[in-house]
Formats: C-alpha cells, sequence, structure tokens
C-alpha cells in the first residue's frame, strides 16, 4: 500500500513539474532495419549530403533487403550502395550522386544498364520533392507549385498533375505527397525517447519525420532528458514522430556531421575507384559490408585513430558548445 502510495506521489510530482513518462525506444541497429525495413517497403534516408548515415545502407545490404521504393530529394553516397546492392526498384528523387569526388557510377549502371537490375525513375526538382514531405507532413495528398511549370519534369512524371487555378493565377503542378514507410534521420544527439536536436543544415528532416509512417533515428550520442530541455529551440524533431533510436558513432562516415567529424573524402574516392566497373564495386562490398558483422567492425576497420584525426579536423571547421557531461547515461 505505501509503496503504491509513493508510485502516486511521484506520478503527481511529475507532472506538477509538466513532465511525462517518456517510452524508451533504443535498439541496436540490426533490430531497427529487422523491424522496419521490409521487401517492397518504401524508405527514405534524410538530410542533404552530411549526416546521411553509411551505417544503415551497410546493415539494409546485409540484411538482403530487396525492391524497395526510395523516396527523396537529394542523397548521395548510401543511395550508390544500396543501388550497387540491388536493393532497390524505383527511385522517386531529384539527384542521386557523389559529387565534389565523383559521380555515381551505379546508378547509372543501373539506370542505363540494368545492371545489378533495372530501377523505374521518378525524377522530381529538389523543391517539389520537399514539398511532397511537406504535404505529406501536413495529411494533404498534394502540394501545389508553380516553379514545375517552367520544366521538362512534367514530361517524364506522370505522377504530377496540372490544373487550372481555381483563384485565377492560370495553369498550377500538383505533387502527391510522400508518406514513406521508414525514414531514417541520423542527428548529433537525442535522448532515450527519440527527441532529437540537430546542428547544422536541417535538409527537410523535420517534414520527413512527420511524413513517415515510422522514423528511425541515429545518432552520434544518446543524452539525459534534462539536457535535451536546456535548449528546447534545438530540438527539430520531436519523441512522438520517433518509432526508435539507436547510438551509433560515426554512423554517416565517410560523410560528415557537424561539430563531430570532418568528411573522409580519401575514403570516398576509394569508393568511387572501386565503383568504376561492376567487378570492383562487387569486391568492395564484399570487404567492406559483407566480411563486417557491425558497425564497430566497421570502425575497427576504418581505423580509430584516423577517425580522430577527423574528429579534430572538425573542430577547427565548426564546434558546438560543450553543454552536456559525457556520462554515458542512456546507452545500451
Amino acid at each position: 500500500m505505501i509503496a503504491r502510495e509513493m508510485d502516486v506521489i511521484k506520478t503527481e510530482i511529475l507532472h506538477l513539474r509538466g513532465g511525462i513518462a517518456l517510452l524508451d525506444k533504443r535498439m541496436t541497429l540490426k533490430e531497427a532495419v529487422s523491424k522496419y525495413v521490409f521487401d517492397g517497403c518504401s524508405m527514405n534516408i534524410a538530410s542533404i549530403c552530411a549526416r546521411e548515415p553509411l551505417a544503415v545502407a551497410h546493415e539494409i545490404i546485409r540484411q538482403g533487403r530487396k525492391n524497395i521504393t526510395y523516396i527523396t530529394d537529394t542523397t548521395t553516397d548510401p543511395v550508390e550502395l544500396l543501388v550497387a546492392a540491388g536493393c532497390f526498384n524505383r527511385i522517386e528523387a531529384a539527384y542521386i550522386w557523389i559529387g565534389v569526388v565523383g559521380q555515381g557510377y551505379n546508378i547509372r549502371r543501373a539506370v542505363e544498364q540494368g545492371i545489378p537490375n533495372h530501377i523505374e525513375m521518378i525524377p522530381y526538382s529538389n523543391y517539389s520533392a520537399g514539398l511532397r514531405l511537406m504535404a505529406g507532413a501536413m495529411g494533404l495528398p498534394f502540394m501545389p507549385t508553380k516553379s514545375l511549370l517552367g520544366s521538362d519534369i512534367i514530361k517524364y512524371n506522370p505522377d504530377i498533375k496540372v490544373i487550372d487555378d481555381p483563384y485565377g493565377t492560370g495553369p498550377i503542378a500538383l505533387v502527391p505527397a510522400a508518406t514513406p514507410d521508414v525514414t531514417f534521420i541520423h542527428v548529433q544527439r537525442a535522448d532515450m525517447a527519440g527527441n532529437c536536436q540537430i546542428w547544422g543544415m536541417l535538409g527537410n528532416d523535420e517534414h520527413a519525420a512527420k511524413a513517415s509512417k515510422n522514423v528511425v533515428i541515429t545518432c552520434e550520442e544518446i543524452v539525459p532528458t534534462s539536457e535535451i530541455r536546456k535548449i528546447p529551440n534545438m530540438t527539430t524533431i520531436p519523441e512522438y514522430a520517433v518509432s526508435a533510436v539507436v547510438e551509433l558513432p560515426f554512423g554517416c562516415h565517410p560523410l560528415s556531421v557537424t561539430g563531430y567529424y570532418w568528411m573522409d573524402n580519401p575514403f570516398r574516392q576509394e569508393f568511387i575507384k572501386a565503383s568504376k566497373s561492376r567487378e570492383g564495386i562487387l569486391q568492395w562490398l564484399d570487404e567492406w559490408v559483407y566480411k563486417i558483422d557491425n558497425h564497430e567492425q566497421y570502425l575497427d576497420k576504418v581505423g580509430r585513430e584516423r577517425l580522430a584525426k577527423l574528429q579534430e579536423m572538425e573542430q577547427d571547421n565548426c564546434m558546438i558548445p560543450e553543454i552536456t557531461a559525457k556520462t554515458g547515461e542512456g546507452r545500451l
């Protein structure tokens, strides 16, 4: 009886402080991919050119997922890997490429030669792809735009409809809402419930989180909710939009994460070199994905000294103010 009364008192104190009981959504990357990525699903990897979690692509490939519809505005390195492994059969996007260090040989082979499989390409502009996620986040079936009227994209995408504006401004294009089955978003830090804080470029992450049926957060570190509350304006993605949280340090290597580590372009150049031939990329996948069991093994293979150097380089570029003690609280 006394114990029950104490529980009631604790609950009342929690509500008096404006708090709620938060769910613990932590799981491993292997568990998250197994639960939320399935053959024939639609998916998105959020952010753009940085904070794109390559570790997620590795795990999807290891689990052998196929026939995925990929929905994005722009994605770089992870999609090249997933295309090379034959995971996609349809891509709805504006831009799929590597950029800076070379071209996307794998997406080009798939589209032009059907190697390793044919991929149906549905084109959008970056702006209109973002509008699709906004519509999904708002629960709307479509979003209007004038910008596509000056483009040939409408000719090659039957999903874009052109109507006369009922308010008299002339023709207007409608793009369908995007509601992926799952979106993966990498952030700098989150609590165990999925309240996420992001530094640097946001892309369409906020809309992607609210448009998707499930959202898996991967993060550099899990911190106590009390630390998240110290700077609530930085909480871009709220816990109610999140299905799972995975602590994944260096989860975006060789891409960068603002305030944590620099982009490893020499590593990316090696990937580009391997991608020039089908034989080369198969050897690369075998060495860096199939023969590695998990992300920790991948980091060991990359080299801890190399990763430390990338951290050092990023500190010269951008530093996030020290606002949490590295207590390890919240780790699995």
